[in-house]
């Protein structure tokens, strides 16, 4: 009798970041143009500006290579408008189906 194989959680398999992007960021179709920067890679998450003035991006992709490639093109699409970025990893979140803009 032969073993099934072991069918990993898909959650686990996700992995996660959380990023503040400050600088010139609201106002400006940060969220836009970063929500249709994110349809380019296979990752979900969101994009919402919060009260202070930053925008916090939140993303999440099986692949840290995927991640590390938007991260790159956010940087280049707004470098004149980012003036600082902190990025953290977080645990995925496996609910999340899609990428969105958050109000």
């Amino acid at each position: 009798m032969c073993a099934e194989p072991h069918q990993s959680d898909s959650s686990a398999d996700q992995i996660g970041l959380r990023a503040i992007y400050e600088g010139r960021v609201q106002g400006v179709g940060f969220r836009y143009r970063t929500s249709q920067l994110a349809q380019r890679y296979p990752i979900t998450g969101f994009v919402k500006n919060l009260a202070d003035g930053t925008v916090e991006l939140v993303a999440q992709a099986r692949d840290q290579s995927v991640l590390d490639r938007f991260f790159d093109d956010m940087m280049l699409t707004f470098a004149t408008n980012v003036t600082d970025v902190s990025i953290q990893g977080i645990p995925a979140d496996p609910g999340r189906q899609e990428f969105t803009i958050e109000y």
